[in-house]
């Protein structure tokens, strides 16, 4: 971390976006054991710098940098690694939505990202945000007492370390929940469940079967079946490509226990 306080005016959660969506690719890119670098540094862009990288006006920046020691990108891939849709990974191991997204929340914030590779020498990229000169307000969360309940829920997420995760911290609530790693799973295990399942939590973004899709396949079987969707992608970057309709209930990752906890009651209904 730079020296002193670096003070930027965005979401917070997308920031957590961002770090999680290159950390996950960094994660990736590396063949057994490596590194993964996050620094933050305060800068000066002068003109120079600035006419050199489309958007960016001379002044006060915040650095936010990820590196990694994987097997790197040519520059025929560096040249496309934004576009949606784009992934270097084999079928079925990425969507190519995530740094399209990381891309869209760092022009959204008036901000521009580098990004430097060579294959075999690992990846950097280099975000720069406009500094934000007001004083920092902390502010002292107030103790939250999250609502819990006795409802079933069918928790469907591919990504193993996010499903154990919320499925403790729904456990811990006094939910009875049925944990699938994949829509096909999920479907036989609500076909396999004798009692009725209350609420359905799904990824977005699926091998083979979208979360959108398993929905409505369960809905049309379970009519009374509610639904809360989550995705490491903004729900503004995937509503309109039409991956979910206006209005379905969204979480956005990463998430706390308290969001979830109070999210999961509000859709199901009373405290």
């Amino acid at each position: 971390p730079g020296a002193g306080a670096l003070t930027v005016k965005m979401d917070p959660s997308q920031v957590d976006q961002i770090l999680a969506n290159l950390c996950v690719n960094a994660r990736d890119a590396i063949p057994g054991v490596g590194k993964i670098t996050i620094e933050t540094r305060s800068l000066i862009l002068n003109e120079t710098f600035c006419a050199s990288h489309v958007g960016l006006a001379p002044g006060p920046y915040v650095m936010l940098g990820v590196s990694d020691t994987g097997c790197g990108m040519d520059q025929a891939k560096l040249e496309n690694i934004f576009e949606p849709f784009f992934t270097t990974k084999g079928v079925g191991e990425g969507t190519g939505l995530g740094l399209a997204t990381v891309y869209g929340i760092v022009k959204q914030n008036g901000g521009h990202i580098d990004v430097s590779s060579e294959p075999g020498k690992g990846a950097r990229f280099w975000i720069y945000l406009p500094a934000h000169a007001a004083p920092v307000v902390v502010r002292v969360p107030e103790a939250v007492v999250r609502p819990g309940g006795t409802e079933t829920i069918l928790l469907v997420e591919d990504e193993e370390a996010i499903r154990v995760t919320v499925q403790r911290q729904l456990q811990t609530l006094g939910y009875s929940v049925l944990s699938a790693e994949s829509a096909d799973a999920a479907i036989r295990l609500a076909a396999g469940h004798p009692t009725a399942i209350d609420l359905l939590i799904t990824d977005v973004v699926m091998p083979k079967m979208s979360g959108k899709d398993l929905a409505k396949r369960l809905m049309s079987q379970y009519p009374g079946l509610k639904c809360i969707f989550m995705s490491g992608y903004t729900s503004s970057f995937i509503t309109p490509d039409g991956v979910l309709d206006e209005g379905t209930v969204f979480l956005a990752k990463p998430f706390s226990g308290d969001v979830l906890a109070c999210k999961v009651r509000e859709v199901l209904g009373g405290q």
